[in-house]
């Protein structure tokens, strides 16, 4: 399969085999509803604490969303966490099995809520399982794809997020008029991915490389157990992945890099992008026009702005390097963040702002599941990556708690969006201390 795979006499699409198509629309599709999901809350999270609070506690309705959007961050945190190292042991393929079923459940009970409290705990539980799907899929796709071709797989894969985003938004300008309980529809319709499980178990292989890896783990252990001494390659075989991550001085530098970089790209997002919606509803209700409507029209702008940087930046990393690319994308997401809040109050040119925006500010979490797999070895990649992904969600959570506080204090959307805009400047200056990977093997 590799032979064929990594040729470069033709096109990279044409190289590809049945499986390997087969492992990115599972892994899109999969990340696709954890999109549908994630956005989906963010729109309906005002109309569900309506019906779930007493009429008293209104005014402190957007305190409760906050909590519920935090609760839900920090859960999505330790979830990935969980998940990724179970990933290491248990196997790639069956851990996405694992995810998808619980979050499918997890996402139809938050349907049944019936208070704020039931509400924030199934949130919390549909972000442990969504959290644990992001580093399994993106571990399969880094060891089930050729190396020509690994990065723009990432994109295509990670592009799900942004559909999901598109859809929720789509689905929810019809449903949201329907009556006052819509919101527990949309949470229905996330019942859904648990019919992608019947497509995984028949159609994607488990990988090569975790298997071989798993073989030699499970033979180390084996002599560890019998108490033979082990070589220091041995012996990181039989260390805890998450212990291990830590334990080499050069694994250990680059984590750290990482860490902040995926911070950058975490607060970005969650401190950032998910003000666009109310800026534009805000602008538009000055103006006499519906918020809501503008709200969903900056929404699904903000989404197709997103997949088209989902995936340029795996096709750019491809053709010109991952750290430059990676680079590139932090700076034009601080140059157009004030451009976005500032420029123009205009709702049309407000919308293409959007997308720009969302193009560098969103579209860069592609580096991640680009770049992140070429640095970390087999026997603790899905570790490595989800604690790169996730354990930056241990601090972005606090976002939608200073949010409102934030934007009353700097008086608007815009001046509290540059103040946090500024973590950009982190992930600018931590990239370039990254190895480029471009055309290399995964190291074993």
């Amino acid at each position: 399969m590799s032979a064929v795979a990594g040729s470069t006499d033709i096109p990279w699409y044409r190289s590809l085999n049945r499986a390997q198509w087969n492992t990115l629309f599972a892994s899109n599709l999969g990340w696709l509803f954890d999109g549908f999901e994630t956005y989906a809350l963010i729109l309906t999270v005002g109309p569900a604490l309506h019906q779930l609070l007493h009429p008293n506690e209104y005014a402190q309705i957007p305190v409760f969303a906050g909590l519920v959007i935090a609760i839900t961050l920090l859960g999505w945190g330790i979830g990935g966490m969980i998940g990724g190292v179970l990933a290491d042991y248990i196997g790639r393929k069956r851990m996405m099995i694992i995810a998808v079923l619980t979050y499918s459940v997890a996402t139809g009970l938050s349907a049944l809520s019936f208070d704020w409290i039931s509400f924030a705990v199934l949130r919390f539980l549909v972000g442990i399982c969504i959290g644990s799907e992001w580093a399994t899929g993106s571990s399969m796709m880094a060891e089930l794809w050729p190396d020509n071709a690994r990065a723009k797989g990432a994109g295509l894969m990670q592009c799900g997020l942004g559909i999901g985003f598109f859809v929720a938004s789509f689905v929810w300008l019809f449903i949201s008029p329907v009556s006052a309980g819509a919101w527990r529809y949309m949470y229905l319709i996330g019942v859904l991915p648990a019919l992608l499980t019947l497509y995984i178990r028949r159609s994607i292989p488990e990988s090569h490389l975790w298997e071989k890896a798993d073989a030699r783990r499970r033979a180390v252990l084996e002599q560890k157990r019998a108490g033979h001494t082990l070589s220091e390659s041995e012996e990181k075989l039989a260390r805890f992945t998450l212990v291990d991550l830590f334990s080499d001085p050069s694994i250990r530098k680059q984590t750290i890099l990482v860490f902040f970089m995926s911070l950058t790209t975490t607060v970005g997002f969650w401190g950032i992008s998910t003000w666009v919606p109310p800026f534009v509803a805000g602008i538009a209700a000055k103006s006499g026009l519906p918020a809501a409507q503008w709200a969903s029209y900056a929404g699904m702008a903000y989404t197709i702005g997103s997949v088209l940087g989902y995936i340029s930046l795996g096709f750019l990393a491809d053709a010109f390097g991952r750290k430059p690319v990676t680079i590139v994308y932090f700076i034009l997401a601080l140059v157009f963040t004030p451009v976005l809040f500032f420029w123009t109050q205009n709702l049309t040119l407000l919308l293409v702002l959007t997308c720009v925006n969302a193009f560098f500010s969103n579209g860069q979490y592609t580096w991640m599941p680009v770049w992140l797999p070429e640095l970390y070895p087999t026997r603790m990649r899905a570790t490595a990556l989800a604690f790169a992904f996730n354990a930056p969600r241990f601090i972005a959570f606090l976002g939608p708690l200073l949010a409102g506080t934030m934007i009353v204090h700097f008086g608007g959307f815009g001046r509290a969006a540059m103040v946090l805009a500024t973590i950009y400047i982190v992930g600018i200056a931590c990239a370039p201390f990254l190895p480029e990977t471009r055309g290399r093997s995964l190291p074993a």
